[in-house]
């Protein structure tokens, strides 16, 4: 079986590498879709493309609509949804697509450290695993592909 998988959350650290090249180096079945994981470009799609804002609000909501067409193609072309939620910022995005990952259907792993199980407690709960490690992502992605 392939799968799609959508890795969507966390954009400061290399996470997103991690699962591409272990899908890589073990031939695993899975495409990888993702967001635009370029922040400033993320953040200046709206205003690059339809022109300039005066009002922070706006310009930020020309970026948010234009990005969200990416993330719901995404999340609906997707088998399998990872989520991961770092620990230095608020992932808002991320709780967003874990909602609408679970309302399509989708199969959701979370991923986030410890110390943030009691705050992403409900997101937890709609997952089919939640995760410590990027590791144990891995670990589940390639138990998916294997077979028996």
């Amino acid at each position: 079986m392939k799968y799609t998988v959508y890795l969507s959350g966390e954009i400061h650290t290399e996470w997103r590498d991690k699962i591409k090249n272990a899908i890589e180096t073990n031939s695993l079945p899975i495409d990888i879709l993702t967001p635009n994981t370029d922040h400033d470009s993320s953040d200046e799609c709206g205003v690059n493309i339809l022109g300039a804002e005066e009002n922070p609000f706006w310009k930020d909501h020309k970026a948010a609509k234009i990005n969200s067409i990416r993330h719901m193609t995404a999340l609906s072309r997707a088998d399998i949804v990872v989520v991961r939620f770092g620990d230095k910022y608020k992932q808002w995005n991320a709780a967003f697509d874990a909602g609408i990952a679970t309302a399509l259907g989708k199969s959701l792993i979370v991923e986030h450290s410890k110390e943030l199980t009691h705050p992403l407690k409900e997101v937890d709960a709609a997952a089919m695993a939640t995760a410590e490690n990027t590791e144990q992502v891995i670990e589940i992605l390639e138990y998916l592909c294997k077979d028996y």
